[in-house]
């Protein structure tokens, strides 16, 4: 697929609708986009390559779009295999193409291409360097750890793109979700999960970024996965702050449970049936035995409150909980306030491992009210959970 971005930028990227897992962890029902842009200058420069499952298509794209060109620069953002595995093809194919890209990502591509000589062939720009196409010139922001530490960005000066790496990105390839934003109906539900389980530890490091970018204009922002964005921008920035901040997104509380037999889901339940009649304004309730973990994730850190109900396990934890705790520690769970329910037939001690989870995690207040249930939730129990309710509403 090639689009016009602008009379001079162009679109080549590729769609991969087979993919069932990105990263091998992350559920991509709609696939993934790995995005691909060449700019047309007097000089001409490839921004970014494809992943080796579309290296075929993109190929195809690169050449329709040179029309028998040949390219002065191929610039690398991050060189993360999705993104970089054409690489050492098109330093084969164009032999006066120049690699662009920083110090660190040149050291760490023979990791990726072994026996690549790169003698000759390499420019390493540093934060504030510039690049001249021509009339217009690639302006470089380092970008450590958006979420690998060699990653640029690049600030387009003439028109005022933004080819921001894996940062404003999302799941879904472009033919399910649309090219530019105009065409995406939702954004924030995939750019979020895709936000807070691939970037969301690095939120200082985001925050630095996004001050960087704050002192040139955007006009458009191009990202290596997900629609290219093109109105609206503060929508999407504000977002960013937000999350990278690990500010409320939404007012509301998370019920997050993992119950065996369903006494601990009938209490979650209850629960949210509780906080809806006090006038909560947003309750989302989850069976983390039954749900796709990674929008566990994204929940937690979209609400300001949450409560785990888990059983208690071999005298620990229930794995689903103690697997659903631990990536959010992971991950950088910070700013929230949290309450604990526990069951336990004869022993209980899902509460205690629990809370020790959580305190190993940043600002995150465990309030005094909790539960404790034996095997099933009784008509005595309501009290606690009224008080649970009270103190998250």
């Amino acid at each position: 697929m090639i689009k016009n971005i602008t009379d001079s930028v162009k679109y080549i990227g590729t769609d991969d609708l087979n993919l069932d897992l990105f990263e091998s962890q992350y559920v991509v029902p709609d696939g993934m986009a790995y995005n691909s842009y060449l700019i047309e200058d007097e000089k001409i420069a490839i921004m970014d390559t494809t992943d080796d499952a579309t290296d075929s298509a993109w190929k195809e794209n690169l050449a329709e779009a040179l029309a028998g060109r040949t390219p002065d620069y191929l610039v690398s953002l991050h060189v993360e295999p999705d993104h970089a595995s054409l690489i050492a093809w098109a330093l084969e194919t164009y032999p006066q193409l120049k690699l662009v890209a920083s110090a660190k990502a040149i050291s760490m591509l023979p990791q990726f291409f072994e026996g690549l000589d790169l003698t000759g062939r390499t420019i390493a720009v540093k934060e504030g360097e510039e690049l001249s196409l021509g009339s217009r010139s690639l302006k470089f922001f380092a970008a450590a750890m958006i979420h690998w530490p060699e990653v640029m960005v690049a600030f387009d000066t003439k028109e005022g793109l933004l080819f921001s790496a894996d940062a404003f990105g999302k799941f879904g390839a472009l033919s399910k979700c649309g090219f530019t934003s105009r065409d995406d109906d939702d954004w924030a539900c995939e750019a979020r999960r895709y936000y807070f389980n691939i970037c969301g530890k690095y939120g200082v490091q985001v925050q630095n970024l996004l001050k960087k970018l704050s002192t040139v204009d955007v006009k458009t922002i191009c990202p290596l996965h997900g629609p290219v964005l093109v109105s609206d921008l503060d929508y999407y920035i504000d977002l960013y702050n937000t999350w990278s901040s690990f500010g409320v997104e939404t007012d509301g509380v998370f019920i997050a449970y993992a119950s065996i037999h369903g006494g601990t889901a009938k209490a979650a339940e209850q629960l949210a049936d509780i906080l809806k009649a006090k006038g909560c304004p947003k309750v989302v309730c989850t069976d983390l035995c039954r749900s796709d973990l990674a929008e566990n994730i994204e929940d937690a850190f979209r609400y300001g409150k949450m409560v785990v109900a888990a059983s208690s396990y071999d005298a620990t934890l229930f794995p689903p909980m103690h697997d659903f705790l631990w990536h959010l520690q992971i991950k950088g769970y910070q700013k929230r306030t949290v309450a604990v329910i526990e069951n336990g037939s004869w022993a209980p001690s899902a509460g205690r491992v629990m809370r020790e989870m959580l305190s190993a995690m940043k600002d995150v207040t465990v309030i005094d009210q909790t539960l404790t249930i034996k095997s099933t939730p009784k008509p005595a129990d309501t009290a606690a959970l009224e008080a649970i309710a009270e103190a998250l509403k």
